[in-house]
């Protein structure tokens, strides 16, 4: 493992280990946005892009002191996210809860007042151990 110093805007004297690439493992966080939202809802770009953003950080921040999640966040310029499309609230809710049911730690983002869910990001997990669930998503456009 490599120990870096972080930028001059990060507190002082705070270290960072950075795990070299013999030893990282390909950590991904997925996020699932539902395509009609833009399609057929006509939302702005921007809104749904901010759907996708509330998510990941919910996702990032409920799972914090998850191994998994630090190691992520260690890898600051390495980070990798993959986002999927759903073509529907009934599918997303469907998805979440499977999600659920095979203990896969995720966030399912309602948009208040709303109480619309839009979207849903997993925490960060080694692509092998969720792929499954997300085979059949095709990435967001």
């Amino acid at each position: 493992m490599q120990c870096c110093q972080i930028g001059p805007d990060f507190p002082p004297n705070r270290i960072m280990a950075v795990t070299g690439p013999e030893t990282a493992r390909h950590l991904v966080q997925y996020v699932v946005v539902r395509s009609d939202l833009l399609h057929q809802m006509a939302w702005p770009l921007g809104a749904v892009i901010t759907q996708a953003c509330h998510a990941a950080t919910a996702a990032i921040h409920l799972n914090y002191h998850d191994s998994d999640t630090q190691e992520y966040l260690a890898q600051l310029d390495t980070m990798h996210k993959v986002v999927l499309q759903v073509p529907d609230q009934t599918t997303l809710s469907t998805l979440s809860e499977t999600l659920t049911e095979k203990n896969i730690a995720h966030k399912l983002w309602i948009e208040q007042p709303e109480n619309l869910p839009t979207c849903l990001a997993l925490k960060p997990y080694p692509k092998e151990a969720v792929h499954s669930f997300l085979r059949k998503f095709k990435l967001f456009k």
